[in-house]
């Protein structure tokens, strides 16, 4: 990425510790009594309850995800991202089509020193023309596959096969958590807009400048993280708002709600803030799986969950309005924050006068 370029410096309140704290609490939940059935795992269930309200992140080891799987896409990418710039740049991506590679991403209005290539897990995923609450048109975002290495396509549609597995299993255990039915969230994902990135993070000179990825919440519904060795992940903290870096752990999957089951549960868990520190002299990789539902979803609070006593803290909003808007402030820098689900939370003077 050459110099450093203005764009990637964080303000000073925002930037990353050279030496973070390690999150000793992120809890590491053993997935393994899913392998006999979901009728004896009340201690389970309570783990992941826990887990979405005291951190909104956690770890799971036994998943069912086959190592070779994994490993195979980690090396598929390795060799994309080895590529000089003008062959990754010839699947590059625009705000047409948004998906493949990319360099120039920006969180929070500054640029992430990172490297992406995004797919979209059903090809095609499709989405409203524009944000226009009268729009009728879908347009679809087809995938870009480049030509070296060739097995990168066959290594993330396997891979994408396996996450799938394990991502109804933990949302049926996040169902079951909220006292709902294991199978609530199944009709959301019908027609999924999921997608997986990968991502990689090349050494950076002033580490204690940029951030690979700029604080943020996931806005879809689960994201199921892979993460190497190297490390940088850190979470915000909700006991104290204090940023604490998530030791890698082998062959595990780092989990986090999203914005959506946040609003499902009508805030009885929380999307938590999270960022990437940057190294100054190894690269780092991750790939992260989105797991989204519908774009003709229409997320509000569940019913199941409110009452005269806990009344609907958001408003419904289109979930394929909100991920075209979102999308678009990734290729520009903004005068504005991005959409947030914050911008459809009921107030609390009004809920009090409800």
């Amino acid at each position: 990425m050459g110099e450093i370029d203005p764009a990637f410096i964080q303000d000073q309140e925002h930037r990353a510790k050279l030496s973070p704290i390690e999150a000793e609490g992120i809890p590491l939940i053993d997935l393994l009594p899913l392998t006999t059935s979901l009728d004896n795992t009340d201690g389970l269930i309570s783990e992941i309850r826990d887990a979405c309200q005291n951190w909104g992140f956690f770890q799971v080891i036994n998943h069912g995800v086959p190592l070779e799987k994994r490993q195979r896409i980690e090396y598929a990418a390795r060799k994309f991202f080895a590529l000089p710039l003008e062959e990754k740049r010839k699947v590059r991506r625009d705000e047409v089509q948004v998906l493949g590679y990319y360099d120039t991403e920006h969180t929070k209005n500054v640029r992430d020193w990172k490297e992406v290539f995004d797919l979209g897990v059903d090809d095609p995923i499709r989405v409203p023309a524009s944000t226009d609450l009268d729009e009728k048109e879908v347009i679809e975002w087809h995938n870009k596959w480049p030509e070296y290495p060739p097995e990168l396509r066959e290594a993330c549609e396997e891979y994408a096969e396996e996450v799938s597995k394990l991502s109804h299993k933990l949302l049926e255990l996040i169902a079951l958590s909220l006292g709902l039915p294991a199978d609530r969230f199944h009709g959301f994902f019908k027609e999924r807009t999921t997608f997986i990135r990968l991502n990689h993070y090349p050494p950076c000179p002033v580490p204690h400048l940029a951030l690979g990825v700029g604080r943020h919440k996931d806005s879809g519904a689960l994201t199921v993280l892979a993460q190497d060795d190297v490390g940088g992940l850190e979470v915000k903290r909700k006991s104290d708002g204090e940023w604490i870096g998530v030791k890698p752990t082998p062959n595990a999957y780092i989990i986090n709600v999203g914005d959506i089951i946040q609003v499902w549960s009508n805030d009885m868990y929380e999307s938590v803030e999270h960022r990437v520190m940057v190294n100054s002299e190894r690269e780092r990789f991750s790939i992260p799986f989105f797991f989204n539902p519908a774009s003709y979803t229409m997320v509000k609070p569940l019913e199941e969950l409110i009452d005269k006593q806990n009344p609907a803290r958001y408003m419904a909003y289109s979930w394929g309005r909100f991920l075209a808007t979102r999308t678009s402030g990734n290729f520009r820098k903004l005068n504005v924050e991005n959409l947030q689900i914050q911008h459809f939370r009921i107030s609390d003077s009004k809920l009090a006068t409800a």
